[in-house]
């Protein structure tokens, strides 16, 4: 884990947010429920997290119900931002 990946996390409250609750596979609107964030704003830190290798779409040719599922670099950063 580089921590350029650590600090672009912690600079934004919304990408802390969303990965604090995905402790396991998760769709957008269930984490969006979770953070209280707008599912159009989830979805588009979910992009960035796929981009930076935080987290993958397992199911990336549906266009409703993606599960989104977090990187071993995710669970690092993710463990780094619990303790």
């Amino acid at each position: 884990m580089k921590s350029s990946d650590y600090a672009w996390i912690i600079r934004g409250k919304q990408r802390r947010s969303i990965l604090v609750v995905m402790d396991r596979d998760k769709i957008p609107s269930k984490i969006s429920k979770e953070t209280k964030i707008a599912l159009n704003n989830t979805s588009d830190v979910l992009r960035s997290f796929v981009k930076h290798h935080i987290a993958l779409c397992v199911n990336e040719k549906e266009k409703t119900g993606r599960i989104y599922r977090l990187t071993e670099k995710g669970r690092k950063i993710r463990q780094k931002l619990l303790d």
